[in-house]
């Protein structure tokens, strides 16, 4: 039986290396993140191509380099060179200044210029050339991400018939934020140039599908099993939503290894008898300076946690460029002197402030001594850094105090402690529950959550995703090109 599709192009933003020069060698080692975590399996078993672009100028070095990345992998990479200025124009203009705070509900923060949109589709344009020439006719073009949604529509151009799907990792907003984009029909005619469109959360679906209306013509919208099936302009695309997720045996495992125990016994020797834990990228949607703020109101009503409770704020490099970042950067730090000032007293640190990247075992080692994990994103797609705190923790203690505005919110409500992050005062009450909730009932909550997260871990959605990729792609051109009369 012929497979539904021979390979599996993969295109996103990046390539999944991080690349070094090193006395005039160029070495490359896998890039950190939930995106490579979660794709590259997925591209082993297939078979084929990751595009992206590799951060760096075109140049034989480069191609070499890529080349040895390569060995001894069932698939290729393959760069999309983009000249720096073309670079930083697309990507901190549209997808940084537009789509960014707009997906996220800050629609205050959008810059609408439309030299940014015209860029954006410019560089699209380029990914789509590079993605129809390296794909074969029977494979499947797998698009990811807010930066490339006008890829889609490129591709049809040149290939009609091609076989595509698109994933977004951010959330999708309703209609009322939605309706400020300039070109919001156009942003919409080209996702529905996929046949199947990959949300986060059901909330993020019924989202996407309210903000069909913006379309011109005539939108019909029927279910088909666990996906809806928009017809729109003599095209049938599927959409729904498919929650990414963690590998939680690999975590829960490496949590116990010795470095992290060493670790472990290292942080409660020099720190007070209660750790709440917060991880973030330097981002402003990640409701920091909200959080800094309900855990003073929290110190200042329980003048029994002096001493006893500290805050463990750690920010992970983030888009520093970004100015709206390089202004929370600044905001943070004088919130969190101002807090430590108020409250502080030798040797007791009421918030410790750490800004720099952390090796897993670190990591690991700081969710496993955290009392609870504060996590309050003012919106967030999924947000993984809640189930890795999860997986952490193998003696079942901690409680996850978590926003109802992150993706996994969705998902956790019963088992963690659901916030509205801008409610300081109600924060500050649910972080002294969080930490004088009875042992019985947070040992319940955590063992519910772990098995939540390892039933529905990393593997669970592959498979899903896999799945759906398959169903698409066994389906006849005329049938992904169809009327629903």
């Amino acid at each position: 039986m012929q497979p539904p599709f021979h390979r599996l192009v993969i295109v996103a933003n990046r390539l999944p290396l991080s690349l070094s020069l090193e006395n005039g060698t160029l070495r490359s080692a896998p890039a950190n993140s939930g995106l490579v975590a979660a794709l590259e399996p997925l591209l082993r078993k297939q078979g084929g191509y990751w595009i992206g672009n590799p951060g760096i100028g075109e140049s034989p070095i480069l191609a070499e380099a890529l080349s040895q990345a390569a060995q001894n992998r069932s698939y290729e990479y393959v760069p999309v060179y983009l000249p720096e200025e073309e670079r930083e124009s697309y990507s901190e203009g549209f997808s940084d200044r537009v789509i960014w705070p707009l997906f996220h509900d800050f629609q205050s923060l959008c810059s609408f210029d439309p030299n940014y949109w015209r860029r954006y589709l410019a560089v699209n344009e380029k990914f789509a050339i590079i993605a129809e020439r390296t794909a074969g006719p029977a494979d499947l073009i797998w698009i990811q991400d807010y930066q490339l949604m006008q890829v889609a529509k490129a591709i049809r151009v040149r290939r009609p018939t091609a076989k595509l799907a698109f994933l977004l990792h951010t959330p999708f907003p309703g209609p009322d934020i939605f309706a400020k984009l300039p070109w919001r029909s156009q942003l919409l005619e080209g996702m529905l140039e996929h046949d199947l469109v990959a949300l986060q959360t059901i909330r993020d679906l019924r989202n996407f599908l309210s903000c069909l209306h913006f379309l011109p013509g005539k939108v019909q919208i029927t279910k088909e099993g666990n996906t809806s099936v928009i017809y729109h302009e003599g095209r049938a695309t599927h959409t729904g939503a498919f929650p990414i997720s963690i590998d939680f045996e690999a975590i829960s495992h490496d949590a116990q290894k010795p470095l992290v125990q060493a670790k472990v016994a290292e942080l409660r020797q020099n720190s007070s008898t209660k750790v709440v834990v917060s991880v973030d990228r330097l981002d402003f949607t990640k409701g920091i300076p909200e959080r800094i703020r309900a855990f003073s109101v929290y110190l200042r009503q329980n003048r029994p946690a002096h001493g006893e409770v500290s805050l463990y704020q750690i920010v992970l490099p983030g888009r520093e460029t970004i100015p709206e970042n390089q202004r929370l950067q600044e905001e943070i730090e004088r919130l969190v002197a101002a807090v430590n000032g108020e409250w502080g007293r030798p040797p007791w640190t009421p918030i410790v402030y750490l800004q720099r990247p952390l090796s897993l075992e670190e990591l690991l080692a700081f969710y496993r001594v955290a009392d609870a994990a504060l996590i309050t994103p003012l919106k967030d797609g999924m947000n993984l850094v809640a189930k890795e705190y999860c997986a952490a923790k193998n003696d079942a203690g901690g409680v996850l105090i978590l926003s109802e505005f992150a993706g996994a919110g969705v998902e956790f409500d019963g088992m963690a402690l659901l916030i509205n992050p801008y409610d300081e005062e109600g924060v500050a009450r649910t972080i002294e529950r969080a930490l004088s909730m009875p042992d019985a009932e947070r040992r319940n909550r955590m063992r519910k959550l772990r098995r939540q997260i390892q039933r529905f871990d990393l593997n669970y959605w592959r498979d899903v995703m896999l799945s759906a990729l398959l169903r698409i792609a066994a389906s006849e051109p005329a049938a992904r090109v169809a009327s629903a009369d």
